[in-house]
């Protein structure tokens, strides 16, 4: 370190310097080393006049980085007199690490002023770089436009995103609205979007963009077909503020994470482009999500998802672990099992987990007792707390399913069966075997077994050993990774 900085006050190999003194101050240690250093002297600050426009780039980040205060007003003159586009960037993001708030009003002026002027195609790139860099400091002193939600008697066409196999069954519980099967899901058309956002079947909730079709593989004219849509509009109708609305974007494509990342920076800063700063790229404080889902011929659907809506259905699921199945989905399962399922019954979940399924079951149907058991420990803790949260009384017992004792039978079995994870395929049968071999042992007299797995095939060669047991029902959940819904009577 101590060379390097010699070597720098020196003018020596100042371009290899200053990237190896950038590289060395990453280590805390040495920063603040540095910034005692550079605090002492100015020495650094004629680098930003050099010849060099890396040495000048190079200057600057390392400014930044290192918290020089005493470099802001150097670094902002140096902004404006820079004529390489390329290095301008970096003395934006250096003033980012700085206390500027002073610099606000002229900040907001140079915005305003690369958002409205011509930039030749070549410049571009350099000039969304700065445009980026300003909108974060800008940030953090001016946060963003908040918005506030509102569709009060407006009608509105959403599509609800769910499960693809049971879109048939889903779409008959959707009563407030004119609702039809979509390839993504179920589109509804409503005026009661408060009463249609209650339903807890689907798992999310999006706005489709009309775009006069879908949206073409090249970001440019993708963002142009953006902003010639329906987006803005339906934005501000659903927002009780103006103002400029931030949106980050989420592509759904095969594309590999480079190219999709490659073609989302460049489809926002062109959509900011059009919009002049309407809508404003966030990667980290944003209201509005664009989400565009590939379809097989490359091009996009375009919809939205707006975390300015206020949607409660599942507040309660505070924990979660890595096997929990999604709300929406236990939801669905108690749903196509309601016929099955008895009001006070005595039920209970062998692999509970969180809780998530005997919440949801009993939220469809209210049971009288549940019993919840599970050989992992901080599973049990985590639902325990799911199930304070969502008002339920549950039983959560830290044990294995198979040494579980009760004193009177359940009337009801409901649970996500365990994946096979490292199992063996025959330790997966025995794991099978074992089960239904238990059930009778804590099952009453005509009792319901619903159970949600995709060893479906071991489920079958169960119920031709076991003739106590008949399966009622079969639902296909996932056709891809054949999960399945299955409805178990007692003889």
């Amino acid at each position: 370190m101590e060379t390097i900085i010699n070597e720098l006050k020196n003018a020596q190999n100042v371009r290899s310097n200053l990237s190896k003194l950038r590289q060395l101050v990453r280590d805390s240690k040495e920063k603040e080393l540095s910034l005692e250093e550079l605090d002492h002297n100015n020495w650094m600050l004629p680098f930003l006049k050099s010849e060099d426009a890396k040495t000048r780039k190079n200057a600057a980040l390392l400014l930044g980085e290192l918290e020089c205060e005493n470099a802001k007003t150097a670094l902002w003159e140096a902004y404006q007199r820079e004529q390489t586009l390329f290095v301008k960037s970096a003395y934006l993001n250096a003033l980012s690490h700085l206390d500027v708030e002073e610099l606000v009003p002229e900040l907001k002026e140079e915005l305003s002023s690369l958002m409205t002027g011509e930039v030749l195609p070549e410049n571009q790139k350099h000039v969304n770089e700065q445009v980026r860099e300003l909108r974060k400091i800008l940030i953090q002193y001016e946060g963003i436009t908040h918005h506030t939600f509102s569709a009060r008697n407006q009608t509105c066409e959403v599509l609800l995103l769910c499960n693809r196999e049971q879109k048939g069954a889903i779409i008959h519980t959707i009563t407030d609205g004119r609702a039809k099967l979509h390839p993504l899901g179920i589109l509804v058309e409503t005026s009661q979007l408060s009463a249609v956002m209650q339903s807890r079947l689907y798992r999310e909730l999006v706005f489709p963009i009309h775009a006069g079709g879908l949206l073409p593989a090249d970001a440019k004219s993708a963002a142009q077909k953006l902003w010639n849509s329906d987006m803005y509009e339906l934005l501000e109708r659903l927002h009780k503020e103006s103002g400029d609305f931030y949106f980050r974007i989420e592509c759904k494509s095969p594309m590999t994470l480079e190219e999709r990342s490659a073609f989302s920076k460049k489809l926002s800063s062109e959509l900011e482009r059009l919009s002049a700063g309407k809508m404003i790229n966030s990667t980290s404080d944003y209201e509005i999500e664009l989400r565009l889902i590939a379809t097989k011929d490359g091009s996009f659907y375009p919809c939205m998802k707006l975390y300015t809506m206020k949607n409660k259905r599942f507040a309660y699921r505070k924990n979660a672990i890595a096997a929990s199945i999604h709300p929406s989905t236990a939801a669905l399962i108690a749903e196509l099992a309601r016929p099955y399922l008895k009001e006070n019954a005595q039920i209970m979940d062998p692999f509970c987990g969180v809780g998530t399924m005997l919440i949801e079951r009993d939220l469809c149907v209210p049971a009288r007792e549940i019993y919840a058991t599970d050989i992992f420990g901080e599973a049990i803790e985590k639902g325990r707390e799911n199930a304070r949260l969502a008002g339920e009384k549950i039983n959560f017992i830290h044990r294995d399913f198979f040494d579980f004792k009760h004193e009177y039978p359940f009337d009801e079995i409901i649970t996500n069966m365990p994946l096979r994870g490292k199992k063996t395929k025959e330790e997966t049968d025995q794991f099978y075997a074992d089960f239904f071999t238990k059930l009778p042992e804590i099952l009453a007299k005509d009792a319901v077994i619903i159970l949600y797995t995709n060893e479906i095939g071991f489920v079958k060669k169960q119920l031709r050993i076991h003739r106590n047991f008949c399966l009622l029902q079969e639902y296909c959940m996932q056709k891809k990774n054949e999960f399945y819904l299955m409805i178990i009577g007692t003889k």
